[in-house]
């Protein structure tokens, strides 16, 4: 709407399906449950990241990839340990226990991931070393300036650019998320070449969220133009690639966005449009899927969160 109807990335992709998003004990999911479900095929409690309700681990995809020796990465607006990409590699109760979670990303198999969290992974432990410490032992790369990813093409490398979250757009944070994505791409490709495998890459416009529950839509509007951004590298990515499979959806709606018509008489001419929020909080609708690329027209339909997941699993051979 704001950009006059023309075409955006999203009118290109090649089918388009509805999860509902609901978690194991709630109508209406958390960042955590939804992005343990969309990782592993798996529900479970509003506030647990990649655990079973009764506790033990749920395997997510990017798991099930480094058994394969597939490669796989991580690019986000929000720090990486947070509730979405966290899903892919922590098991925790709670999905507030940074530290935690930043050990396991330490101890991860991870080859991208870019993103804020700085100060978690930078934090001393009792013994005087950090998370980012024990990622570096294991032969990661460490940067903490985008500039020095430039000449990264290859090998594993974790990306800590903000203490917390990266900055909004509306905050200056520029393009960091399409020449993320570009980035994560490139070096995910080499090394898979170097493997014979393909990889796996989960990629989120995190902070559409954020702003969504603060109800600035013109916040919204430019984390969304954000976000087709790297979906456009990515779809150019598919392009030059054949056998690439591209996956678009939300971990759940947030605001309950609507947009109602300034004036109530149809009969007039032009009467504009509003940008109203029903809620500052998590909402239970459906949310759409995009599919574009190889396998792009066998998820089709109303589905399941967890279902997309397996579904895409199967696509993968991870099952």
């Amino acid at each position: 709407i704001e950009g006059g109807y023309a075409p955006t990335a999203f009118d290109r992709m090649q089918n388009v399906a509805l999860i509902a998003t609901r978690s194991a004990n709630n109508l209406v999911t958390d960042s955590a449950v939804a992005g343990t479900a969309l990782a592993s095929g798996a529900k479970t409690d509003n506030g647990r990241l990649g655990e079973a309700p009764d506790g033990h681990a749920l395997e997510s995809m990017i798991e099930k990839a480094w058994k394969r020796r597939m490669p796989t990465g991580l690019v986000v607006t929000c720090k990486i340990q947070h509730a979405t990409p966290g899903a892919f590699y922590a098991h925790v109760p709670s999905r507030n226990l940074y530290d935690e979670i930043s050990r396991q990303l330490a101890s991860s198999r991870i080859d991208v991931a870019f993103g804020g969290g700085k100060a978690e992974m930078t934090a001393p432990d009792a013994s005087g070393r950090s998370a980012a410490d024990e990622l570096a032992r294991s032969g990661c790369r460490v940067i903490y300036d985008w500039s020095r990813a430039e000449d990264i093409r290859s090998g594993r490398v974790a990306g800590f650019f903000a203490d917390e979250h990266m900055p909004s757009m509306l905050d200056g944070r520029g393009d960091y998320l399409p020449q993320a994505t570009r980035k994560a791409l490139e070096i995910l490709e080499n090394n898979a070449r170097d493997a014979g495998t393909g990889f796996v890459l989960m990629v989120e416009g995190s902070q559409i969220d954020f702003e969504s529950h603060g109800n600035r839509a013109d916040g919204v509007l430019a984390e969304v133009r954000d976000f087709e951004a790297a979906v456009s590298a990515a779809m150019r990515f598919a392009d030059n690639h054949p056998g690439t499979l591209l996956v678009v959806t939300a971990d759940h709606e947030t605001g309950g966005l609507t947009m109602p018509s300034r004036k109530a008489d149809f009969t007039a001419s032009e009467s504009g449009m509003e940008y109203k929020f029903g809620t500052g909080s998590h909402t239970g609708i459906l949310v759409p899927v995009y599919l574009y690329g190889a396998g792009a027209e066998r998820i089709n339909g109303i589905l399941d969160n967890a279902e997309l997941s397996r579904r895409l699993m199967a696509l993968l051979e991870l099952e």
